[in-house]
């Protein structure tokens, strides 16, 4: 499974980028806002830092709107995703989108009948929000593997993108249930790497070594 940063935070980006295992980063306009920076140039400052794809999100509603806006952001670099809101009118412009060659990331996607529809539209990822979902009562894992009963079905290509995660436990579910890939806040990526039995593990491990007097060097 893919693991996506949930960030506009370029120095946290950088810091874990590092590390090999982040595979793409979504972006949406709470994040920009909370950036400062104008969007395109965080847009293009990310797309620098990791080779996978990079969700920007649209601001407009109609057609005309989404298709111009999509266009542009598309055109800060060649692996931006067009994230677009999962309306009538946002997947009538994803299958615009997709006859122009241009990926697509289909949003806020609360049940299965809306992911056959993006599926339909051609969206490349579908992001159904399984935190939002576990807020109102339902068990918002249940969707991941609805999605993943259909898309299988009907061999859409259209990957799903578990978003709202909140825990490494939901990472896990997410990967169990058939998620091609999850985007992740940088602080659930950090709390992937731990475990306490590890760090007592690892504790012990090194007592012990300090006690041979010894050097691997």
């Amino acid at each position: 499974m893919q693991l996506f940063l949930d960030t506009t935070d370029t120095a946290v980006l950088k810091d874990l980028a590092a590390t090999g295992l982040v595979d793409g980063v979504t972006t949406n306009p709470t994040l920009i806002a909370k950036s400062g920076r104008p969007m395109a140039e965080v847009i293009a400052e990310i797309c620098g830092l990791v080779e996978g794809p990079v969700s920007a999100e649209v601001a407009a509603m109609d057609v005309e709107g989404m298709l111009a806006e999509g266009r542009k952001l598309a055109a800060i670099a060649t692996n931006v995703v067009v994230k677009v809101p999962l309306t009538r009118n946002g997947l009538i412009a994803t299958s615009e989108f997709a006859v122009e060659g241009i990926q697509t990331n289909v949003t806020l996607c609360f049940s299965a009948s809306q992911a056959l529809l993006a599926a339909k539209a051609g969206a490349s990822y579908i992001s159904p929000f399984i935190g939002r979902l576990d807020d109102h009562g339902a068990v918002g894992m249940d969707l991941i593997g609805e999605i993943r009963a259909i898309y299988d079905n009907y061999g859409f290509d259209t990957e799903i993108l578990a978003a709202s995660i909140r825990t490494p436990a939901h990472v896990t579910a997410a990967a169990l249930a058939g998620a091609d890939c999850a985007t992740i806040p940088p602080a659930t990526f950090e709390a992937l790497f731990k475990h306490p039995l590890t760090d007592k593990g690892l504790e012990q491990f090194m007592a012990d070594w300090a006690k041979t007097g010894q050097s691997i060097l």
